[in-house]
C-alpha cells in the first residue's frame, strides 16, 4: 500500500530533521542493511576461528588440555559462523557481494586507514618551509 502525499511529506520532514540533528546516525542507518550485522558476525568468526587454530597450535606443545579448550574455541566460532551464514543466506551474500563489487573491498569493509589518519591528524599540515 504506497503512502499518500501527506505521509509522504511527513516522512520526509523526519528524514531532514534526522540529518539536521544526527548526520552520522543517518548515515549509518542509510548504508546499513538487514544483513549486515550478519555479515560482520562472520568476519568475527572467522577471526576467531584462526586464532582458536593458532591458539591450538601453540598450545598442543604445552598440554593436551590447553589444545582442547582451543579447540573448544575453534568449534565454538564455527558454530557461530554457521548461524549467521543461515541468517545471511543466499540473498544476503548476494547483496553484500554485489556491495562490495559496486563499491570496492577497501569501501565496504571500512577504511580504517583513513579513520586513523584522521583521527591523527591535527587541522594544519606541517610547516616545511624552514627545510
Amino acid at each position: 500500500m504506497p503512502l499518500s502525499e501527506d505521509e509522504q511529506r511527513i516522512l520526509h520532514e523526519i528524514e531532514q530533521q534526522l540529518y539536521e540533528t544526527d548526520p552520522g546516525l543517518a548515515r549509518e542507518v542509510g548504508s546499513t542493511t538487514v544483513y549486515t550485522h550478519a555479515f560482520r558476525n562472520l568476519k568475527w568468526a572467522t577471526f576467531a576461528f584462526i586464532l582458536g587454530a593458532g591458539l591450538l597450535l601453540m598450545a598442543l606443545s604445552v598440554h593436551y588440555v590447553l589444545a582442547f579448550g582451543a579447540f573448544l574455541v575453534m568449534f565454538a566460532s564455527a558454530m557461530f559462523f554457521e548461524r549467521n551464514a543461515r541468517r545471511l543466506g543466499r540473498v544476503g551474500l548476494e547483496q553484500m557481494t554485489q556491495n562490495m563489487r559496486g563499491a570496492g573491498v577497501r569501501d565496504y569493509f571500512g577504511s580504517a586507514g583513513s579513520k586513523m589518519r584522521d583521527r591523527f591528524r591535527s587541522g594544519e599540515e606541517p610547516d616545511n618551509s624552514h627545510d
